[in-house]
This record gives C-alpha cells, structure tokens and sequence, in this order.
C-alpha cells in the first residue's frame, strides 16, 4: 500500500529575506563576499533595520524546506518537520506551506522569534549570507514526528541541522531511528564543507546509515579527504549506496539503483547562485520517486537548478512542473 508521502524533510525553518544592493553599498557592509555566517537576534535586527526602506522580498525557505517545496511543486507529497516563532515571520512560513500544500503540523513555538537568513545579492550574482537561527536551532528529538516518518517513502535531513550539538543532532538520530524502524529510505544533504569540518563525526555516524547522499564539490572533497569532485566521488560511492555529486557548471556526478554516470550542466549566465543544490535535490528525489530514471531524473534536476540560478531568489515560483516535462520530453 501506498504511503502518505513519498519525502519527509528535517531541516532549519528560515525565512529568506533577500537584499539587492550595489558594488558600494557591500563595501560598507564590510562583509566577505560569498559568505554565510551567524549571527545573533540583535546583529539580524541591525541589519535589516539599515535596509527597511527597500521593502525586502520574502520567501519561506532552509536548505531542505527548499528541496521539499520544489518536491511539491513537481507534484510530490511531502511534509517537512521544523521550528518557527509566533511573529510576522513564523506565521507567513506556516501559512505558505499551508498554501503549497506541505504537511508541517504545528511547528510554531511561543514567544520566540523565528529563523531568518539574509541574502544580500551584488551584481555579481553572488549571495552573501547572515543568518539568524533563532528557534529553528531548537528543533529536537521532540519535535520529530514518528508518524510522518512512518508514512514516508523516505526522509531528507539537512546538514545545517548537525551544526545544533544538543538539539539538532539529537533529532537526526531519533529521525533515522525511526526511519530505520519503519523502513523509509534516508537521504541527507551536506549544506556547507563547514559542517564537515566542525561536525565531521556526528555526520559521519548519520552517513553511515544513509541510503543517498548529496554533496557539492567542496563539501564531498571535506568528506573523502580528496582535492578533485570525481576523486571525491570515486571514494565516496564505495561507502554510501547513493550519491550525487554537483560540481557547478561541469553538472553532477550521480550514482544510484545500478546507474553510475556523469551528467553535465546546462550552460548559464546566473544571477543568483542561492538554491540550485537544493533545487536538484528536491527534484531528483521526485524522479527517483515517480518512476524516472535516474539519469534523466538527474538530468532534469539541472535544469530546474539551472532555472533557478538565471533568477534571484533560491526558488521557482512559476512553472516547475512545466519546465521538468520539458526536459524530460527532450532526453532520449
């Protein structure tokens, strides 16, 4: 019998808040371009305060909430397990998954604020990154909900989450406990090589126990100890059963149910580098999913990311289906 859903994503609910701003306004920033740091509640207020007349644009978001909500888009079923605050912030991701159609339960906590990450986007289409966790850094063992797991054909965790030593590890574990218990397939992705780097041991026991793995060049090279994406891949795909390995405009090293191959990118000109991975991730779970071969799942994961990248903003907002069928249609 059919389960409920076919993904279950664990992750950081963030709300993106996303600044365009030119060449000179970054330099009196003094921020290092291309960045993602944290930062405290205070040091987010500050910032956004200094922008408040330009009316930022913003979207729900988190690595994985990303990948789950192109998932959606593409006509999967999904639910997402995560953390919001009862302000402005929090009531517009809960409402916006309602609106999607994503089963979030009831993730709002109480008199707290929620997780925020400022984008500030320079013409080089590169994105800069503040952000505040906020309650999405309480996400726990608590929160993780036995019955979504159970009736998912797999769970997606998001490597931010190990950055959380006493709270987010300790979800992942009871995730995949329980994962492992019911059966569903676990899929986890990297998100920074900083994650590696700092919480190598923690992911590593998680690794252990995944089916599929999603990493960037960076982030697979921290992992297997390697200089190059494909000396990466050829160390990593003997000790995970499934990877995919982006490596920006050279496409994705992919191995997965028998198939083992290289599939290349489409040629951009991008203007905002934020969410293809997650893009390609959501995208090709939904292939795999659905009965789409993994090559041409993988294929056209990269021109959902490549649609992502030649827009600002981590996600399409119109024509993810449409533009998945067309590419599907095209690969022989």
């Amino acid at each position: 019998m059919p389960r409920e859903f076919q993904l279950c994503g664990l992750g950081n609910a963030i709300v993106d808040i996303f600044l365009e701003v030119n060449d000179d306004e970054f330099k009196q920033l003094n921020f290092e371009r291309g960045t993602m740091r944290l930062v405290d509640l205070n040091e987010q207020k500050l910032l956004l305060t200094r922008y408040q007349k330009q009316e930022p644009r913003l979207v729900s978001g988190g690595s994985v909430a990303n990948s789950t909500i192109a998932f959606s888009q593409l006509g999967g079923d999904a639910a997402f397990m995560g953390c919001v605050g009862d302000d402005r912030y929090g009531l517009f991701y809960s409402s916006e998954f309602e609106e999607l159609g994503i089963d979030i339960g009831n993730p709002i906590i109480v008199n707290e604020a929620t997780g925020t990450c400022v984008c500030v986007i320079t013409p080089d289409a590169e994105r800069t990154m503040r952000t505040c966790l906020a309650v999405s850094s309480h996400l726990a063992a608590k929160h993780v909900d036995e019955n979504r797991i159970k009736n998912s054909d797999w769970l997606f965790i998001e490597g931010y989450v190990f950055a959380n030593p006493a709270t987010g590890q300790t979800a992942i574990r009871e995730a995949i406990k329980l994962a492992k218990k019911h059966g569903t397939k676990i899929a986890i992705t990297c998100s920074d090589a900083f994650i590696v780097n700092v919480f190598g041991d923690a992911l590593n026991e998680a690794l252990a126990q995944a089916d599929l793995f999603f990493c960037n060049e960076s982030e697979a090279c921290a992992v297997a100890q390697t200089k190059t994406a494909d000396e990466a891949f050829a160390k990593l795909k003997t000790k995970i059963p499934s990877l995919v390995v982006t490596h920006g405009p050279h496409g994705v090293y992919l191995r997965h149910a028998g198939v083992e191959t290289h599939v290349p990118a489409f040629k951009s000109e991008p203007k905002d580098l934020t969410g293809a991975g997650d893009m390609l991730a959501g995208a090709f779970l939904y292939g795999i999913t659905h009965g789409v071969a993994p090559e041409k799942a993988a294929r056209a994961a990269c021109f959902l990311a490549h649609k992502v990248i030649i827009q600002v903003g981590a996600r399409l907002h119109h024509g993810t289906k449409l533009y998945w069928d067309e590419c599907l249609a095209a690969v022989r």
